[in-house]
């Protein structure tokens, strides 16, 4: 059911909403797809660009990384993720995705 979840949270928002309906725990849930490749429903949904379903995740209590943060333009957040963790400026996401590659999301 968790990768049934993190393949719909990259583009289906309804069925993202209907599984988590049917399982609240998946809201955190994480996926190892092998490789050091591990994902989440919202790093799913946030490298897809699908701001609707991140902001339905986030709502629903999903645990905001720098990656989301920057895609969603919070600038603030991602200043404060960068003064804790300086090195995060070279961190790959899910599918090894930059941080440069989620801020030209935000556009």
């Amino acid at each position: 059911m968790l990768q049934d979840f993190v393949i719909y949270a990259h583009s289906d928002l309804e069925m993202t909403k209907k599984l988590l309906d049917k399982e609240p725990l998946l809201i955190n849930g994480i996926i190892d797809w092998g490789g050091g490749d591990w994902e989440s429903g919202l790093g799913g949904a946030t490298h897809m660009a699908r701001r609707d379903i991140v902001e339905f995740l986030l709502e629903r209590g999903a645990r905001i990384d720098i990656f989301t943060a920057t895609m969603m333009g919070q600038l603030e957040a991602v200043k404060s993720f960068l003064t804790l963790q300086p090195k995060l400026i070279d961190a790959r996401g899910p599918h090894g995705f930059s941080l440069h590659f989620h801020a030209q999301l935000a556009g």
